[in-house]
């Protein structure tokens, strides 16, 4: 269900997208710091394999979801699908570059919606528009650096990762008209869970370290609360309302990665990210300025 757009509930999905910016940072962070010595098939199940327990802890606390069962199980099992293939592809790419290296090519998502809504959604983009996205994609190019030192053919993970997160918000936007944000954190983690058992079990190396537990932990709260507070927002507010906001993540990856692996983005990075973000920001002025226009018409 969407509540209706109004100022006040424009502020509780803006407030509930920028925390999202905050744990998201933080689970990319476990991510990166686990990668350099476990498998990633391994990490990945276990940031479901804990959030399914910590969601099953939930239910068996507050009671049965209502219309868990009523729900589009083929739309639950896509969106569960993409939130996996995110992870795999987030934290491949997290084990060679930087937090706010990768970081800043994801910031290509408003681009790509733009790019996918136009095809499959049919909306028309004016030149100004595709000149934009044609800036954004410059962007992207200044941060990859492709015949640079700096390069890593790891960016096309996280290319992957920025291309699947564009479809996965898109499907979450239209989820969230239907489908409550409990029954959709517990397909999307549950299912991962068990689908990747089977695979992590060839890979399997055990943690020898209490610290390993620990951000193996902290990874699987921080995702699914970063996903479940997600959701809810996209019930308050619209993607061109919040999307700006999601911005704010490159000072938490920037201040996370000096902190935590003394590592400071490039002058290509911090470049390429302003033309992006400035890109993303045209975008969703447009967007914003459509929406007042049709709303205006419509009264």
């Amino acid at each position: 269900m969407l509540f209706a757009d109004t100022p006040s509930k424009r502020r509780i999905g803006i407030l509930l997208a920028s925390l999202t910016t905050v744990l998201f940072s933080l689970l990319d962070t476990c991510g990166k710091w686990l990668s350099t010595h476990l498998p990633l098939t391994e990490i990945v199940w276990f940031r479901f394999a804990f959030a399914s327990l910590l969601v099953l802890g939930v239910v068996i606390t507050t009671g049965p979801v209502k219309g868990f069962w009523r729900e589009d199980f083929k739309t639950q099992l896509l969106r569960a699908t993409m939130m996996c293939a995110m992870t795999f592809l987030n934290f491949a790419g997290l084990k060679y570059l930087q937090l706010a290296q990768a970081n800043a090519i994801v910031f290509s998502t408003p681009i790509l919606i733009a790019i996918i809504s136009t095809f499959v959604f049919k909306e028309a983009l004016s030149i100004a528009k595709w000149l934009a996205i044609a800036a954004g994609f410059v962007g992207v190019l200044i941060i990859l650096d492709p015949f640079g030192q700096e390069f890593h053919p790891a960016m096309f993970y996280i290319v992957g990762h920025a291309t699947v997160y564009a479809l996965f918000n898109l499907l979450t936007r239209r989820m969230a008209k239907t489908s409550s944000p409990e029954c959709t954190i517990i397909y999307s983690t549950i299912l991962p869970a068990i689908a990747l058992l089977p695979a992590v079990i060839p890979v399997w190396v055990t943690p020898t370290d209490v610290m390993d537990y620990a951000i193996l932990f902290g990874a699987a709260l921080f995702g699914v609360s970063g996903h479940y507070l997600l959701a809810i927002a996209y019930r308050y507010a619209k993607p061109t309302t919040i999307s700006p906001f999601f911005y704010q993540q490159i000072i938490y990856m920037i201040f996370l990665g000096w902190l935590v692996f003394q590592q400071s983005p490039s002058k290509h990075v911090l470049e390429g990210s302003v033309i992006v973000v400035l890109s993303g920001l045209y975008l969703w002025f447009k967007e914003n300025q459509k929406d007042s226009n049709t709303y205006v018409n419509n009264t």
